[in-house]
């Protein structure tokens, strides 16, 4: 198994000039450090892929033990496109983050054994900036958007795309436009009959995306009164 970080936009809504995933979150530990400590305990060190552009060059002297994929296009295109830069070289269980991402430990540990493409969600309302999703009868993730209205809860960012499932996936990647987000691309290839994409439910454990100062305070407070490891 494989694991894939989304690092190379410039995250402009937090307001800093620094790479959003270098973002401080407790005693100088940054949103990466947390991530890559997580991840190293789920599939190892050397599997680890992250994808960077914007000031590559400070993600890539904090953690230079991964492997880089370079986004040269970062500035143009969106989650989708920087996604496939990885994806095009892999061939086995990939479990992917968007590089502004928060969760507990136990989050990763619940996609780990799953049989099915899957997706950490909550059950929780959302605003309308997040990515929401709807259920089919069998419990099945059948839509997938920001637009969602019909949203039973929030797409928290982290995510799972089985082997067998993989080379869909990356066709379906190709085929977006520069400015969507890589759930489209899960959207339609289930729409289509295509995948078994899974809501897997964080329960009681914390994850959150920080996209604004708001949600960087947030997570911060979490921390500080949760005492939770980081």
């Amino acid at each position: 198994m494989k694991a894939v970080i989304l690092a190379a936009g410039m995250g402009t809504r937090l307001g800093t000039l620094i790479p959003k995933p270098l973002t401080s979150l407790k005693d100088e530990k940054t949103i990466l450090d947390h991530q890559i400590d997580v991840l190293r305990g789920a599939v190892g060190i050397y599997n680890i892929v992250v994808i960077v552009g914007y000031k590559k060059e400070l993600i890539m002297e904090k953690v230079p033990d991964v492997t880089f994929v370079y986004n040269n296009a970062y500035s143009q295109n969106n989650t989708g496109k920087s996604l496939l830069t990885a994806l095009r070289t892999l061939d086995e269980d990939v479990i992917w983050t968007n590089g502004d991402v928060f969760f507990d430990r136990a989050a990763i540990d619940l996609l780990k054994d799953v049989e099915h493409s899957s997706m950490l969600v909550n059950a929780e309302k959302c605003s309308d900036e997040e990515i929401k999703y709807t259920l089919d009868s069998s419990g099945n993730i059948v839509a997938l958007s920001k637009e969602n209205a019909q949203g039973e809860g929030e797409a928290v960012g982290v995510n799972l795309i089985k082997k067998a499932d993989l080379a869909n996936f990356v066709t379906e990647l190709e085929t977006l436009g520069k400015q969507e987000y890589f759930e489209k691309a899960m959207e339609n290839i289930v729409q289509r009959g295509g995948m078994v994409l899974k809501p897997v439910y964080l329960g009681d454990l914390y994850c959150r995306e920080i996209d604004f100062p708001e949600d960087l305070e947030a997570v911060q407070q979490y921390l500080k009164e949760s005492r939770a490891e980081i």
